[in-house]
């Protein structure tokens, strides 16, 4: 990373507040958070502290109330749902803490169908799936469907279909939360691997100090704004 490059996802100023009754609850209040390409941020913060809606807001599901989002130097918020769409289908992974991943497709298939979804041929689909997986420590399971897996083997599964179009960005919501020690290992391993090799900007919440502490930076979530932790 140099001093000229300028991060892949940059949140600014931003600003969520869900109404609840007569009272506004203010989630995030002049928020800012910058992430380079090749860099893995663990962000920290106490359940109801606004991770989840922080990683939705920067990954262009969910609007903010004020502030801006920026992709690789676009504004985001004036963008209509079929460009925010086209950006987040793109440039951006989702990896969550359940592994979503569809029952009655094998693993392979599972990677394959968001790449042919943005229209790649049936073969290079296959292809690429088969190299993720095999990368990921699955060689052997390609054909296996989600509950034959483990847990941890399902997760490993979802973290390849959240790559499979090359995005930019990664965003992992709690993605080793359901998992054991040794499992969780295993998948963060699996997710540093990636991330380094695939030059990804990478926003993980979490909960497990051990693994945060084996990222490039720590954040929490305090009175609403972005705070960089030691």
């Amino acid at each position: 990373m140099t001093a000229t490059q300028s991060p892949v996802v940059f949140l600014h100023q931003v600003e969520r507040r869900y109404q609840q009754g007569d009272a506004a609850l203010e989630i995030l209040n002049g928020a800012d958070l910058a992430v380079w390409s090749g860099q893995m941020v663990a962000l920290l913060a106490p359940s109801g502290a606004g991770k989840s809606t922080l990683l939705h807001i920067a990954g262009l599901l969910e609007h903010q109330d004020a502030g801006e989002v920026f992709i690789d130097d676009v504004p985001t918020s004036t963008l209509n749902d079929a460009e925010r769409t086209r950006i987040r289908r793109n440039e951006v992974g989702f990896v969550y803490q359940a592994h979503h991943l569809l029952t009655e497709f094998t693993a392979v298939e599972n990677v394959m169908l968001p790449q042919m979804i943005q229209g790649l041929p049936r073969k290079e689909a296959t292809e690429r799936a088969v190299q993720l997986l095999s990368y990921l420590g699955l060689k052997e399971r390609l054909q296996h469907r989600p509950a034959e897996l483990s847990g941890g083997e399902q997760q490993r599964v979802a973290i390849a279909r959240a790559v499979a179009n090359a995005p930019r960005i990664l965003l992992a919501d709690e993605p080793t939360g359901n998992l054991d020690p040794r499992t969780s290992e295993h998948v963060f391993r699996a997710l540093t691997q990636l991330v380094r090799a695939s030059k990804l900007a990478a926003i993980i919440a979490t909960h497990n100090l051990d693994i945060a502490a084996r990222m490039d930076r720590r954040v929490t979530i305090r009175d609403g704004r972005i705070v960089e932790l030691e």
